[in-house]
């Protein structure tokens, strides 16, 4: 692997190289060169104050809310196909979100998020509820490696912050969109924004669609699995009183039926649209959340803002645990959750030598599994003497506090030193949580709480070669705070530690050929201590544990993205190549049959208790790359015809740490096509679309020993109107 990360790194390097040579050449051309549309200045506004993208020591992806639609995203999902090094894997109540195979890879509320989500700078639910989709959306950045210097909570994989729209002075405006297509897809969504006086405005904005379902599944099955039917209102207030206040009132509401996730045996041959089932299927999300943003500007340029933010989340989920409608085994569940959180940030003003931010930040993340009388029969073990139900209740309250602060200071024109550095401390227990299992008169009983505390920080060095090249290296360290196993018939209530990383990273930003083109190009070697992994039985979800890889755990790539605008053509290109290796660590692998002990740390290596030394992570594809390309047809009438491709490609990846084909565990490779043709005229546009336009055929993920396909062809056509 090493060879071919050089070579790659080596070509990359060589290109950007030729293509610096040539923007020399061009630059004395200029004269006599045709003037093109240059690109627009893309900014981040995650590190809470505003900077231009190329001379930003951070890997970034950097979305508009205009372009998703045009790349086919509406929902994190999809955010895989736009961004390198970030993998999504949809497996029903929940997801697997990773980036540089470091996020989330277990249904568990008892491990937190390596990568956190942002919704109008308030933390999201850590873990469920991320399904809501992308709708009048100003912008979506995604930041690759450890972040918590800056903003909210701790992030040892990367962070992603979605911007709604705000309400603004402009006028009455706003759009409305319909959308038709193949499996009875019907979309409706739109915006308006009133300015109601001189200091007070209000948008308003909403969501809705309705689809049938992808699967034909035969079978004594209940309910419409794979129907979905969504609906989402938001409304955003923005009040200036004075030209040094401004306070900014948002709340969404969010009910999303997804008529369950149809899935079949992980090891299945079959096709995946064609399954059979004899449990139930049903899915539904409901979800609230207000968010609070006041800052307040001094007479000295100092900004003092407060994030507050509540949420309220309601998550209903059933399925055939099975997959087929040979056995009876089925899983019901409901979780409830609620998060109060509070941010404060002191901003210097941006015009001096020396820039700082402080923060403090607070979060109350409350878990409930409400005792609940599900039918019998909810979920089975497979045990010889026949099975028996399995139930577990109880709460799972964690709490967050720490402080933070980053400073920038420029030693020249071109040179700039930034330290950065966070305390903070997380408590995660287990109140009252207990498992029942009825046919056995069963039941294990867990109280109990961890905490603990961690410094972090980070040093970057910049250098400006010129107004159009920047580069960068930086050190900085994560956390992710450990946790409480629940108890079960196998494993006893059990504890783990925290997870430690350290990030080595280089990269150059160069804007080229009068800013026609921008190119990034990074690398990154981290290194894991107390690697959090998850040894359990993938056929059945909650018996697991999660433990700490005590040998080091190490993750490297290289990452390249550029941007083009030349005349009528756009390009948008991202790739990446990763390598990941654990440290030696003992498992036993709970598919395999059981003999004997296997101690993580001392083995012995035997038939069921394997060496993990040298195995990949999960969900670490060592290939990512997306291009997309757009050209604008100047049409006499004024219209603009836009036809647009674009193409992602995900490497194959493992689903678990065991590495084991045979049992299922590898995710094939995927290459996904989507079509898009725009006209666009006056205030209205019109587009044709094809999302996985080749009607590839593959797994999405895989989860609990069942398989979920990835959503096939789909197309329409959707038209909006501008006001």
């Amino acid at each position: 692997m090493g060879r071919k990360l050089w070579l790659t790194t080596s070509a990359a390097v060589l290109l950007w190289a030729g293509a610096a040579q040539a923007q020399d050449a061009t630059a004395q051309q200029t004269d006599t060169q045709e003037e093109a549309t240059s690109l627009g200045e893309v900014v981040v506004t995650a590190e809470r104050r505003t900077t231009n993208l190329q001379e930003t020591a951070v890997a970034a992806t950097v979305l508009a809310g205009e372009s998703l639609d045009d790349r086919g995203v509406f929902s994190l999902e999809q955010l895989q196909f736009v961004a390198p090094s970030t993998t999504v894997q949809n497996f029903g109540q929940g997801n697997f979100f990773n980036v540089r195979g470091i996020g989330k890879s277990e249904p568990t509320t008892a491990i937190g998020v390596g990568v956190t989500t942002y919704r109008d700078g308030v933390p999201v639910f850590p873990g469920y509820f991320q399904a809501e989709p992308y709708y009048d959306i100003g912008s979506i950045e995604l930041l690759r490696g450890p972040q918590g210097t800056f903003a909210g909570t701790n992030a040892t994989g990367g962070a992603v912050f979605i911007t709604s729209r705000n309400p603004d002075f402009s006028g009455v405006n706003g759009y409305l969109m319909g959308q038709f297509g193949n499996y009875d897809n019907k979309k409706f969504q739109g915006a308006v924004n009133v300015p109601l006086s001189d200091t007070l405005a209000a948008r308003f904005a909403f969501n809705a669609e309705e689809r049938s379902s992808f699967h034909n599944i035969t079978g004594n099955y209940r309910g419409n699995p794979g129907d979905i039917e969504t609906g989402s209102l938001r409304a955003s207030v923005l009040w200036t009183p004075t030209p040094a206040l401004r306070v900014l009132l948002k709340g969404d509401y969010n009910k999303l039926d997804f008529g369950g996730y149809p899935a079949d045996p992980a090891r299945a041959t079959n096709d995946p649209f064609e399954i059979t089932a004899n449990g139930p299927h049903s899915g539904v999300d409901e979800t609230a959340r207000v968010s609070l943003n006041v800052s307040y500007v001094f007479d000295n340029g100092i900004t003092l803002r407060s994030i507050t933010g509540y949420q309220d989340g309601i998550s209903e989920f059933s399925t055939d645990l099975d997959g087929t409608s040979a056995l009876n085994n089925t899983f019901y569940d409901r979780v409830e959750e609620d998060v109060w959180s509070q941010e404060i940030n002191l901003v210097s003003p941006d015009n001096q030598r020396l820039t700082w931010l402080l923060g403090a930040f607070w979060q109350q993340d409350n878990v409930t599994f409400p005792v609940t009388t599900f039918p019998r029969g909810a979920y089975h073990v497979g045990f010889p003497e026949g099975g028996f139900d399995y139930y577990i209740f109880g709460e799972t309250p964690k709490d967050t506090k720490a402080v933070f602060g980053q400073i920038s200071y420029d030693i020249s024109d071109r040179l700039q030193i930034q330290l950065g550095a966070r305390w903070s401390e997380s408590t995660s227990r287990n109140e009252n949580v207990y498992t029942t299992y009825p046919a056995l008169g069963l039941q294990l009983v867990q109280s109990d709480e961890v905490t603990a505390e961690k410094t972090t920080g980070k040093i970057s060095l910049n250098y400006k070669i010129d107004d159009n090249n920047f580069v960068y290296g930086f050190v900085a360290t994560g956390f992710k705070m450990g946790g409480l196993n629940a108890p079960n018939f196998y494993v006893p209530a059990s504890s783990f530690g925290p997870e430690d990383v350290v990030d080595y990273e280089l990269g150059w930003k160069s804007t080229m050929f009068g800013g026609r083109l921008r190119t990034q190009l990074g690398a990154y070697y981290m290194t894991y201590e107390g690697f959090q992994v998850v040894v359990g039985d993938p056929a059945v979800p909650l018996f697991s544990s999660i433990v700490n890889v005590q040998d080091e755990t190490v993750l490297m790539g290289l990452e390249a993205s550029a941007q083009m605008k030349m005349n009528d053509w756009t390009v948008d290109v991202g790739a990446a190549v990763s390598h990941s290796e654990l440290g030696q660590f003992y498992a036993a692998d709970p598919r395999l049959t059981r003999t004997g002990t296997c101690n993580a740390n001392t083995g012995p290596a035997t038939a069921n208790c394997i060496n993990l030394d040298g195995h990949t992570q999960g969900y670490a594809p060592e290939l990512t790359f997306n291009i997309g390309v757009q050209y604008d047809f100047h049409l006499p009438n004024g219209a603009i015809l836009s036809p647009r491709a674009d193409y992602a490609h995900i490497g194959e990846a493992w689903t678990s740490i065991f590495n084991n084909e045979a049992l299922g565990d590898r995710l094939e490779a995927r290459n996904l096509v989507n079509l898009l043709l725009s006209y666009k005229t006056d205030n209205w546009t019109v587009s044709g679309y094809a999302l996985n336009a080749t009607d590839q055929t593959y797994i999405a993920a895989v989860n609990s020993g069942l398989r979920y396909a990835g959503a096939p062809r789909q197309f329409g056509v959707n038209v909006t109107r501008s006001f």
